[in-house]
């Protein structure tokens, strides 16, 4: 485990990871900072117990993340800036007013990273490498992430309600481009919660962002509006790429769609293996 997935707190360690493009803290290290307990898994059980709207609401706040321990990758409940205030609101410890500053603290560096753009993807990029994944696929990943953005920024100009017409419209790229949609791309590599492109090869990156930006090309020099319209332009860019996959994998003889995940070992690693 490394730093990269840690915060800090006046020495006592969080587990952090990022979730959604904001920092989830892992609870029961938040808990066991302003408490001392012994057993904060066990305060916590007391403390919704005494709590009855805290724990009504606790599928609101708490979200059970992938975060990397000592013993290996693991699901442990994590909050969100706002949902650790509303936890912490049930803690009486004198500790919950300096590290609401704290996360007060790091709730302005997000701000300084939406300000400076360079930052955040540079903040980016490091999580990446911490994970072990190599250069060259960070540099497709964090394109991908711009042609993505770009994309949804169009899909807004033009009428699309962000979800769940974001995710259908998705779906369509995803099922022209490899036959597959997000859900059944996932269940073939074996993923649950994580994150689809995080666990993609190079080929099924770059597919990806063709798919997607021949979407993005089609809606603007089209002038679509509406959802439906966007729907068939969705279609006709994901089936532009999916015609390149299917060229590409008769002159190859290789398969483009891949059940391969990064679960088991590091991008990197898979990388020296494959050559």
């Amino acid at each position: 485990m490394t730093e990269k997935h840690l915060a800090v707190f006046r020495g006592r360690k969080i587990r952090k990871t990022l979730h959604n493009n904001e920092w989830w803290f892992a609870i029961v290290d938040v808990v066991s900072v302003l408490t001392d307990s012994i057993d904060p898994a066990g305060y916590i059980k007391d403390m919704r117990r005494r709590d009855a709207e805290l724990s009504k609401g606790w599928g609101q706040f708490a979200t059970p993340l992938s975060i990397e321990t000592e013993g290996g990758v693991q699901k442990i409940n994590c909050a969100n800036a706002e949902g650790i205030f509303r936890i912490i609101q049930s803690i009486p410890s004198p500790k919950a007013e300096p590290f609401k500053r704290w996360l007060a603290k790091v709730g302005y560096e997000r701000v300084k990273e939406i300000e400076d753009p360079e930052i955040a993807t540079e903040r980016v990029k490091e999580i990446y490498r911490a994970k072990g994944y190599s250069e060259s696929w960070i540099e497709k990943r964090m394109r991908g992430i711009a042609v993505r953005a770009e994309l949804t920024d169009e899909w807004k100009k033009r009428g699309v309600k962000e979800e769940p017409e974001y995710s259908i419209l998705t779906a369509e790229i995803s099922k022209a481009t490899f036959g597959l949609t997000p859900s059944e791309y996932k269940k073939l590599k074996r993923l649950e919660r994580e994150n689809l492109r995080d666990h993609m090869t190079d080929l099924e990156l770059i597919f990806s962002m063709l798919g997607e930006a021949a979407t993005t090309e089609i809606a603007r020099n089209k002038d679509v509006k509406g959802f439906e319209e966007n729907r068939t332009a969705a279609r006709k860019g994901g089936g532009i790429a999916g015609n390149a996959r299917k060229k590409l994998e008769k002159e190859s003889g290789r398969k483009v769609v891949t059940g391969e995940n990064y679960l088991d070992a590091p991008e990197k690693v898979k990388r020296l293996k494959r050559k």
